[in-house]
């Protein structure tokens, strides 16, 4: 068999995402994968009883049906269908009912008062042009295709989310915001804290936030249908440590975390560039659940059953308070809790009558501990009898998560720290950040722009940085 032009190291969503684009573009590619299953945080395990799929890592992907990639490829052809729930997500608040995310820009600012015409302000000038938006915030730096837009994007989103819900005079808008926002795992007084809250809420209006039928391995068994009908090669059960691992090619893309492209390639880039990529910062991580439930959960305001997602955590000041909480090396006692009820609106995710579960807290980079009546009781206070209604539950803590997919280091799932120092310099500052001081040797993973989360955005740019490249080298051992 000959030598590929391209090998990837690591299945997860860019990994298959940089394979497919470069095998649509002509190139031969052989991906690299060391579990005996594909696709990183897109995978699928009965992990409490038999006949409850859950999601190990990724649950719902709004990112996903929204990707300026993935939306072009025919991945419905390979067995990829979404499941759009009625809401993007429900936030439930004491002594009032809770606000959800609609479709309708009309539906959701009528929920939210004197604030519905303020929402509003702020959401309808991206609207005119979602994909555009979203293109360009997912997009390295360069000078961007709607600049006019994506300059009123960035007056807004370069803000703290607390600073944008200034916005508004009412909880509900703001608690709305905050559970957004809250996905940067940032404390919400940092900038680009907003941007996250405000790209998030503008996905929820363009898509009700999905669910992969059958779980999210069904994403990635999409992608490597995909590539194998273009060509390309998945090999599974491979160990890399180290360059004699790697198979000879033209070009090496890493789907992985900064620390392992050190540790397995680092004899092949400057000492000073090894240094920089171990200094990289992955941030908090996450203490995560699933459950077999006998029951939906039986939410005080039952609306939130519409969600695919649900933000636990109340006001904007206490999510804001138990984020700080977090980065100060403490485990909040009312922690922002993420939660996410697949198998209401998927029935092959359980048993007839069964439900799943699937929730976690951001907790303290390698945090050993066990936040599982915490997680609960936050779970209990808006939706009480929850605990009764438990069959069996399935506990990850950092180091476990670290172990199932070492990219996640310390427990992080965004590929590391998004603030304004790492969010457009990652892992290292470079002109091309998918790109190294090897010419042969390129990062895909989520550790380079655009960052975390199932887009296949990472993997795309760095494929297209290879293709530019590819015809300078033969195919050779990297050494």
């Amino acid at each position: 068999m000959s030598a590929p032009d391209v090998v990837i190291i690591g299945s997860g969503p860019n990994g298959l995402a940089a394979a497919v684009a470069l095998a649509q573009a002509g190139a031969s590619v052989q991906v690299l994968e060391f579990r005996d299953q594909i696709g990183g945080g897109t995978r699928t395990a009965e992990l409490t009883l038999p006949g409850f799929a859950h999601d190990v890592c990724s649950a719902v992907h709004p990112m996903g049906v929204l990707s300026p990639y993935l939306r072009t490829l025919p991945l419905a052809d390979h067995g990829l269908r979404w499941i759009r729930p009625p809401a993007s997500v429900a936030h439930p608040l004491d002594h009032q009912p809770a606000v959800l995310l609609h479709r309708s820009l009309t539906e959701t600012a009528a929920q939210l008062g004197a604030d519905g015409t303020a929402y509003r302000a702020l959401l309808e000038p991206f609207l005119a042009n979602p994909h555009g938006v979203i293109a360009g915030a997912m997009a390295p730096l360069g000078i961007p295709r709607h600049p006019l837009l994506m300059l009123r994007f960035a007056l807004a989103g370069l803000r703290s989310a607390t600073s944008l819900a200034g916005r508004f005079n009412d909880v509900r808008a703001r608690a709305l915001l905050a559970g957004c926002a809250a996905h940067s795992i940032l404390p919400l007084d940092r900038p680009l804290t907003g941007g996250v809250g405000l790209m998030f809420l503008l996905t929820g209006h363009v898509e009700e936030w999905p669910v992969a039928a059958g779980g999210s391995q069904a994403i990635a068994g999409a992608l490597a249908s995909l590539l194998g009908s273009l060509g390309g090669r998945i090999e599974m059960g491979v160990m890399v440590r180290s360059l004699a691992d790697l198979p000879a090619a033209r070009l090496y893309l890493f789907d992985t975390s900064p620390a392992q492209l050190a540790t397995i390639a680092g004899d092949v880039f400057p000492p000073s560039y090894v240094r920089r990529l171990q200094q990289f910062r992955y941030g908090p991580g996450i203490f995560k659940l699933d459950w077999a439930l006998d029951a939906p959960i039986p939410w005080r305001d039952p609306r939130c059953l519409m969600a695919s997602t649900v933000h636990l955590g109340g006001t904007l000041e206490e999510i804001a308070a138990a984020e700080a909480a977090v980065w100060r090396g403490e485990h909040p006692e009312r922690p922002y809790v993420l939660l996410c009820q697949q198998s209401q609106f998927d029935p092959s995710r359980a048993p007839v009558g069964k439900q799943t579960g699937w929730a976690y807290c951001h907790v303290p980079a390698g945090s050993d501990v066990d936040l599982t009546e915490i997680v609960e009781r936050q779970i209990e206070r808006f939706a009480p009898g929850f605990k009764s209604t438990i069959l069996a539950r399935h506990a990850t803590r950092t180091a476990d998560l670290e172990r199932y997919n070492p990219n996640c280091v310390g427990g992080a799932i965004t590929g590391g720290v998004s603030d304004l120092a790492q969010q457009f310099a990652r892992p290292v500052a470079r002109f091309n950040p998918y790109t190294t001081p090897n010419a042969r040797v390129l990062i895909c993973s989520s550790s380079t722009p655009p960052g975390g989360g199932v887009h296949g955005m990472c993997g795309y740019y760095a494929a297209q940085a290879a293709l530019r490249r590819l015809t300078r080298f033969v195919p050779a051992p990297l050494k």
